[in-house]
């Protein structure tokens, strides 16, 4: 997943938003590390899931947001975290950007990842990861990625 995400990140650009989606445990945080490695964030950096942060901020060759909307309830909330500042002068990450799509532009790249298969020893197992784009930028995003199986 790493491997994948950091594929991604090498990619990425001032402005690009991705959503990654998928189930508790599917590899959504992990994707996202690759992307923070991609954009070259500083290894010392910790990146780990923001779910109870909901927002945090990294350095890299593009400034590195990465957001996790699990936690919030109501679209509210959302207007409180400042996201059009954010895609402004960074890249971003968003976990769960299927429970409020509107936070996101257009145009971006969504990143589904699901269980495949049977789990291997340590409970985790293959994972298909489908990336599709919902406007230009988010479609060329998606066909340089395109579709990969990934044991974890």
């Amino acid at each position: 997943m790493q491997s994948l995400g950091e594929r991604l990140g090498r990619l990425l650009q001032t402005g690009d938003v991705v959503g990654l989606i998928g189930p508790l445990g599917a590899g959504k945080t992990t994707f996202a590390q690759g992307i923070a490695r991609g954009l070259e964030v500083p290894a010392d950096r910790h990146v780990a899931s923001p779910t109870f942060a909901l927002v945090n901020q990294h350095p890299g060759r593009v400034p590195f947001v990465h957001a996790d909307l699990y936690r919030i309830n109501d679209a509210s909330e959302i207007a409180e975290l400042g996201f059009s500042e954010v895609y402004e002068h960074a890249a971003a990450a968003i976990e769960w950007l299927d429970r409020f799509p509107e936070v996101a532009p257009a145009d971006r790249l969504e990143i589904v990842i699901a269980p495949h298969g049977e789990p291997t020893t340590g409970g985790t197992g293959p994972r298909q990861v489908v990336a599709r784009g919902t406007g230009p930028r988010g479609a060329a995003l998606a066909a340089a990625l395109g579709q990969s199986t990934v044991r974890a």
